[in-house]
């Protein structure tokens, strides 16, 4: 048996989700998951960077780096603290990093996840694993999304279709068909929470809807979901990949000006946006091209009824659950994935990539050793 720790944030950028996951031959055992918030600075550093025409310099992108680096050791040894676990008992973390642009379309392709490896290798005093979108990214794939590996490892049952949908600010699919033999799918669908969040961020200076309850006061707009439901990432076949630096306010609101639905009540505009969410995933369970019989909710948005009881009512042969029916909290799953991806690195064992026009086995991320 052996110990890592996995490291997350995603595109809501509010902090640094860690997990303490021991693995076996066998089986996964998460220890305790916790999320460390970034500081109230950097957080909103963060925020602008991410804007639409942002220009960072030189400099910016040097002090982000490190400086989110810290966070994210910050939060590993806040998980060591929380479980009594000695640095030398982990045997190394994944870490994700925190993405500022992604780019798979452009030429060249690429993507940013900044977070210094080498700074959480040093002051966590464990081997560091990052950069694991570079290598699939060289090879013509789309970078991301990659824990479709991970829930093919942990999630698949033969003999019956299964759907994992991670609901984060971006959501994606996973799609694990019954037959072992064939293989899986994995992409962006499209807006999970980020929309929801940037509107009532907007109208209600409020971080995000609280159980979809102000979405549930308003009436969807088929005027304007049936615009928002013809945008390119939404009907362009997988895999394909996507980010806030597209899914953003000024999407939105360049949207509502060509609908001219901008004076829409604000509780409409918000009841559409997670209409809009829903749709955008039950669509793209209809692009992989299986049964769904069972789907499984992942990231932030299973915390949101109003989003979970549409997303039941949109898929009515389907059963939704969280992935908490298979012992993993919905908020640690991606957290546990870069745990494993970590482990899968250093065994130097190849993970399955769904993300380009072919599937590709890939030896993925890059090694930071501490100091010895």
């Amino acid at each position: 048996m052996s110990l890592y720790i996995g490291l997350m944030s995603g595109t809501s950028m509010d902090g640094v989700d860690a997990t303490l996951v021991q693995f076996s031959d066998q089986k996964i055992s998460v220890i305790q998951s916790c999320t460390t918030p970034y500081p109230g600075k950097l957080r909103a550093q963060l925020g602008k960077a991410i804007a639409p025409g942002a220009r960072l310099s030189l400099h910016d992108i040097g002090t982000f780096n490190v400086s989110i680096g810290r966070a994210f050791a910050k939060a590993a040894q806040a998980i060591l603290k929380q479980t009594e676990t000695q640095a030398s008992q982990v045997v190394a973390i994944g870490s994700h990093g925190q993405t500022l642009r992604h780019s798979p379309e452009s030429d060249p392709p690429y993507s940013i996840q900044l977070g210094d490896p080498a700074t959480i290798a040093y002051r966590t005093s464990i081997t560091t694993v990052a950069d694991f979108r570079a290598i699939d990214i060289a090879s013509g794939g789309q970078g991301a999304p990659l824990v479709p590996a991970f829930h093919d490892a942990w999630f698949r049952v033969a003999g019956k279709d299964i759907v994992i949908v991670n609901i984060g600010g971006i959501a994606n699919i996973t799609a694990l068909p019954a037959k072992p033999s064939d293989p899986i799918a994995g992409f962006d669908a499209g807006p999970g929470n980020c929309l929801l969040d940037d509107w009532i961020s907007k109208v209600r200076q409020l971080s995000c809807d609280q159980d979809g309850l102000w979405a549930a006061s308003g009436s969807v707009c088929d005027r304007l979901l049936g615009r928002l439901m013809k945008d390119k990432h939404i009907l362009r076949t997988p895999p394909k990949s996507t980010g806030r630096e597209y899914f953003n306010l000024k999407f939105l609101e360049d949207i509502l000006e060509q609908t001219g639905t901008l004076n829409l009540k604000p509780e409409d505009i918000q009841a559409t946006l997670l209409e809009y969410t829903v749709t955008s995933i039950v669509h793209g369970i209809q692009q992989t091209g299986i049964s769904a019989k069972q789907v499984y909710v992942c990231g932030g948005g299973a915390q949101n009824g109003m989003l979970m009881s549409r997303l039941r009512a949109s898929l009515p042969g389907s059963s939704v659950t969280s992935t908490a029916e298979r012992d993993i909290e919905p908020g640690a799953v991606e957290a546990v994935a870069f745990a494993w991806l970590a482990r899968q690195r250093l065994n130097l064992r190849p993970v399955r990539v769904t993300t380009g026009p072919r599937t590709l086995n890939h030896i993925l991320g890059t090694v930071c050793v501490p100091t010895i």
